[in-house]
């Protein structure tokens, strides 16, 4: 859920679901008074429901595997880090083929 607008003193809200609507329309008073507090003009709550406007965008493929040249330099690349948890992360990284 996000504030998407303030508009002729109403406070828009979008919410990805009907439920979170529901959620927002019962928090409207605790809404109203910190929009009071921030300055904001709003007296009104809107509440629009649009799942599209959440919706995560599909993963990318994973492309080619890793040359072995590639995953040499990410070893490499590796065995100087210092950080054990970016190590670890290009070691498995480098794993895989």
């Amino acid at each position: 859920m996000r504030l998407a607008n303030v508009s002729d003193k109403t406070l828009v809200f979008l919410a990805s679901s009907p439920v979170w609507k529901a959620r927002l329309l019962q928090a409207t008073q605790t809404l109203e008074s910190a929009a009071d507090a921030a300055g904001l003009p709003g007296r009104a709550l809107l509440v629009k429901v649009s799942p599209a406007a959440w919706a995560l965008p599909a993963p990318a493929p994973s492309g080619k595997p890793l040359s072995e040249a590639a995953r040499a330099s990410l070893r490499a690349t590796a065995q100087s880090i210092a950080d054990p948890d970016l190590r670890a992360q290009l070691l498995r990284l480098a794993s895989k083929g």
